[in-house]
């Protein structure tokens, strides 16, 4: 039986760093991470916002922990596909 996400969670925050077996990953060195850069997604805004309880629970069926997240990129999309080009 395969354990839960948050019980994976729990392991691998018990572990210590020489726990850690490295021997799988490559080795880095300034070369590599010449071209890295930094990708900070912006901040989000809380907000309330009111909407049918089927559209939620339809959400959160598809995704029940990330629903919002799912929402967020579904109106990404949509504003998007209809920017106007006016800001």
């Amino acid at each position: 039986m395969a354990i839960s996400r948050e019980e994976q969670l729990k392991i691998l925050g018990q572990m210590q760093e020489s726990d850690i077996d490295y021997t799988d990953a490559p080795s880095t060195d300034s070369d590599f991470w010449q071209e890295a850069t930094l990708n900070i997604p912006p901040l989000k805004v809380p907000v309330t916002l009111r909407i049918d309880p089927t559209i939620l629970a339809w959400y959160k069926q598809q995704v029940p922990r990330g629903y919002q997240t799912l929402i967020n990129t579904v109106l990404k999309k949509y504003m998007t596909e209809h920017q106007t080009g006016k800001p």
